[in-house]
């Protein structure tokens, strides 16, 4: 089972290198769907990842179509939007025996709305006020991420830490 972080044409390299960071700290696959507008090797996307690259499992997709057709089960695709009635946190994401995708939409637009009126079922929401226009996108992932990583009993990854300066006693 693996969780995949998906975003549609990013268009800010900061949110996507955050993402990236997010990635690697949950052993999740970062897909990409093209156009962007920026390249991955452009300075701000690998300073907002660190030095995290290469522990980031990265695959681009030319398109919606073409990324779709990797999808093995639709029934474990999520669009995140806030134009949806069901909450995140009302999603089950606890099978462990199916890959689970999480998708993100532009942050000046979101994803395509025909896209998500053809797909209703699929579309969860992150509360929040009418103040804003939608929280910031690595946010949204690292939300999403970790309530699925929380139903799944956080498989994978250290739920305690040891300190160096204890595994020197």
């Amino acid at each position: 089972m693996t969780n995949h972080i998906v975003l549609y044409q990013p268009e800010i390299p900061q949110n996507t290198g955050n993402i990236a960071r997010t990635a690697a700290g949950t052993d999740s696959v970062l897909d990409i769907i093209r156009p962007m507008k920026f390249e991955i090797n452009d300075h701000t996307v690998r300073r907002a990842g660190l030095d995290y690259w290469d522990k980031v499992k990265l695959v681009f997709h030319d398109s919606l179509e073409e990324f779709l057709a990797t999808v093995p089960d639709q029934r474990y695709l999520y669009l995140i939007t806030k134009f949806a009635d069901t909450t995140y946190s009302d999603a089950d994401f606890s099978d462990t025996s199916v890959d689970h995708y999480y998708m993100f939409g532009k942050e000046t637009t979101g994803l395509p709305e025909p896209f998500m009126r053809a797909n209703p079922e699929k579309c969860l929401r992150i509360p929040m006020t009418e103040n804003i226009r939608a929280l910031n996108l690595s946010n949204c992932a690292a939300l999403v991420t970790y309530e699925a990583l929380r139903q799944q009993n956080f498989a994978g990854l250290e739920k305690s830490h040891t300190y160096a300066h204890d595994k020197l006693k």
